[in-house]
């Protein structure tokens, strides 16, 4: 058995083929869908789960047939965060310990699933029912889309254990989906956001009926991957980079990226299409 250090490392693994020990992981064509399935306990995450998912993450980079990713719950509810037995109990004793090496290693470990995220080329859609609490609002946060149901209450709850907002990019990441002063009292206060709210705010692009969730979230990966999918993720690296960029470099870095695109076979077929009266038929190259 890995010991708990040896989950904090990276690991290689086959996005196509792989079968995961802690979620489940299935392709449908050119769409992948991770369930968190541990529907009993909201399905929060562990150790495991998390040093999976980020090696998963990590591995999709070099899939050439997933296009597009859907993060969804089982059982009514998104993720409810850090198990707080199977997490939380050990980092206190960590702590008692007075173990700074360890904590750190977990806390990279964390921020490293979301640095995968946003690294992988892939649009990922995360569909939230339920719970979606600390880490699991996270990794909501670190999609590319959110849809959400009515019914969901969505928690950035980390100062309510008496931790920082600052967690997982959380400063960083939240305050450019829905404004500074938003994201400062959900990360201040913890308290959830409704889905109405959270569409309102602009954290979730659509919200739908808790029975539709899983199929229109699924469907608009669907159709993410059928489009140009190498400018897809040219697009995803642009918004990531951009982000420490000033005006006047992110449009250089736009012109170089858009020329790149513009040698692709797709950009050919969108305008062979064009010229013929048809719907081009993208293949991402």
């Amino acid at each position: 058995m890995a010991s708990t250090t040896d989950l904090f490392k990276s690991g290689g693994l086959d996005p196509d083929t792989y079968q995961p020990k802690h979620f489940k992981w299935e392709v449908d064509g050119k769409v992948a869908t991770i369930t968190l399935n541990r529907p009993e306990r909201k399905n929060p995450l562990t150790f495991q789960s998390y040093a999976e998912l980020r090696d998963l993450f990590r591995s999709l980079p070099y899939s050439n047939k997933i296009k597009t990713v859907v993060v969804v719950g089982a059982g009514g509810n998104f993720c409810s965060g850090g198990d707080v037995h199977e997490i939380i109990g050990p980092l206190v004793e960590m702590q008692r310990q007075d173990d700074m090496n360890g904590l750190l290693a977990f806390t990279r470990m964390t921020g490293d699933l979301v640095k995968a995220m946003r690294a992988a080329p892939q649009p990922i859609v995360a569909a939230i029912d339920g719970i979606c609490a600390g880490a699991g609002a996270i990794i909501a946060m670190a999609s590319d889309l959110r849809y959400g149901t009515a019914q969901s209450k969505v928690a950035f709850l980390f100062v309510r254990v008496g931790l920082a907002g600052a967690d997982m990019g959380a400063c960083n990441i939240l305050p450019r989906i829905i404004g500074s002063g938003r994201a400062a009292e959900l990360l201040y206060t913890g308290r959830a956001m409704d889905g109405a709210e959270a569409e309102r705010w602009g954290f979730y692009n659509k919200v739908c009926e808790p029975a539709a969730l899983l199929q229109e979230a699924q469907a608009s990966a669907a159709k993410l991957a059928d489009g140009p999918t190498f400018a897809h993720a040219m697009t995803k690296r642009c918004i990531h980079q951009e982000w420490s960029m000033g005006i006047d470099d992110a449009i250089e870095a736009e012109a170089q990226a858009q020329a790149i695109c513009m040698q692709t076979k797709d950009y050919e077929r969108a305008y062979l299409a064009f010229v013929n009266k048809q719907k081009p038929s993208f293949e991402g190259n």
